[in-house]
């Protein structure tokens, strides 16, 4: 997983997530690299989050002495409130996007008015089950959402069904500056606004 692969706002606080203290530090690296970029107005802290572990953390595992990158009581209550979501290049295998998508339902349920915005790149390999080059990692994240009409990606319709818990909306990339030179997107990346399902939890 990259650095900055899921940052969770309340500004003018940042938290910045990962899993391993390898990536952990290099996150932090990344963060003082662009420290003249918040001109002090904001502070960023690195945390580690794991999907497939528990979330909020169990009290003994908020402990400074479990390390530098655990997560504080007070800090757990902080990202209740945030309100923005950030995560870029975190749908992988169909387990890990379980995971993604079963710690993103507790993290908004905290705060239904959460907005995630997610940034993804189709990753395709050759199935045998198709026979062909296929991008099944996709299509699973896909059935985690619903949008207002059903589509040929899987898309449940929202008004008939009680799940998923999740609202998806595509952004379309051309009304999105691309500030990096020499770089082409492509037509595998994709920008999604997510945000729970309303209906669904009534």
């Amino acid at each position: 997983m990259a650095c900055f692969c899921h940052i969770f706002c309340l500004i003018p606080k940042l938290y910045v997530s990962d899993h391993g203290d390898e990536v952990l530090e290099n996150c932090e690296k990344n963060v003082d690299l662009n420290a003249e970029i918040f001109h002090g107005k904001a502070s960023v802290h690195v945390r580690e989050l794991d999907w497939k572990d528990s979330w909020p953390p169990q009290e003994e595992n908020t402990s400074p002495s479990k390390g530098r990158y655990s997560w504080t009581q007070s800090e757990i209550e902080e990202l209740k409130k945030a309100s923005l979501l950030l995560a870029a290049d975190v749908i992988y295998s169909d387990d890990l996007t379980d995971a993604f998508f079963s710690i993103l339902k507790k993290l908004m349920l905290d705060n239904p008015e959460k907005v995630l915005y997610l940034a993804m790149e189709k990753r395709y390999n050759f199935s045998l089950d198709d026979l062909d080059v296929v991008a099944n990692g996709y299509s699973h994240f896909r059935s985690y959402l619903i949008t207002e009409q059903a589509d040929d990606a899987g898309c449940k319709q929202l008004d008939s069904a009680s799940e998923p818990f999740f609202v998806g909306e595509q952004i379309d990339l051309r009304y999105i500056p691309c500030y990096v030179r020499n770089y082409n997107r492509g037509n595998d990346v994709e920008l999604w606004k997510i945000k729970l399902n309303h209906k669904a939890l009534s």
